[in-house]
C-alpha cells in the first residue's frame, strides 16, 4: 500500500480521501474518535496530513473494514499493540513496508471504492464480474434451477 502514498510531506484531506478510498465526512468522524489522527491545519484552516497519520488511518481502516471491529474494539486493539511494542510494526506491515510486502495483499482489494489497486487486480475483478454477470443471466448453466425464471 506503500505505492498508494504519494512522496509528498503534506496532503489535503481530498487528497487522504481519494488514497483510502473513503469520504471525508468519514475521516473527519474518525479523527474525533481516535485524537492521534487528528491533523495539523494550515493557515487557510485546512486540514494537512502527514504521511505517519495516512498510515495511522490505514491502520484504522483496516481494523474497522478488514477485521471487522467496532470502534471501542479498534482503540483497544490499538492500545494492545502500543502496549505490546508492536503498533509501528503492524501500521509498515499494512502501508507495505514490512518484510513481507505480499503478506497483506488480500486486504490491499477490500480498502473500499475508489481505492487504488493493480492492474491484475482490476482484471481479477473485472472476470469475476463477468462470471458473476453469466451467472445472473443463466444459473442453469450451474445447474441451479429457478422456478419460473425464463433465460436471458
Amino acid at each position: 500500500m506503500n505505492g498508494l502514498i504519494p512522496d509528498r510531506t503534506f496532503f489535503r484531506i481530498g487528497d487522504v480521501a481519494g488514497i483510502l478510498g473513503l469520504k471525508t465526512h468519514v475521516i473527519r468522524f474518525w479523527e474525533g474518535e481516535f485524537p492521534f489522527l487528528a491533523p495539523e491545519k494550515g493557515p487557510n484552516g485546512q486540514r494537512v496530513y502527514r504521511r505517519s497519520q495516512i498510515e495511522s488511518l490505514i491502520l484504522v481502516k483496516h481494523l474497522l473494514h478488514v477485521e471487522r471491529y467496532s470502534i471501542e474494539g479498534a482503540k483497544k486493539r490499538i492500545t494492545e499493540l502500543r502496549k505490546s511494542g508492536k503498533l509501528r510494526e503492524f501500521i509498515r506491515e499494512l502501508s507495505g513496508g514490512g518484510t513481507s510486502p505480499g503478506a497483506r495483499s488480500a486486504e490491499v482489494a477490500d480498502l473500499g471504492p475508489g481505492s487504488v489497486i493493480s492492474k491484475n487486480g482490476i482484471e481479477s475483478l473485472e472476470s469475476k464480474i463477468e462470471e458473476l454477470q453469466d451467472l445472473i443471466r443463466n444459473p442453469s448453466a450451474l445447474g441451479i434451477e429457478v422456478p419460473g425464471l425464463k433465460p436471458f
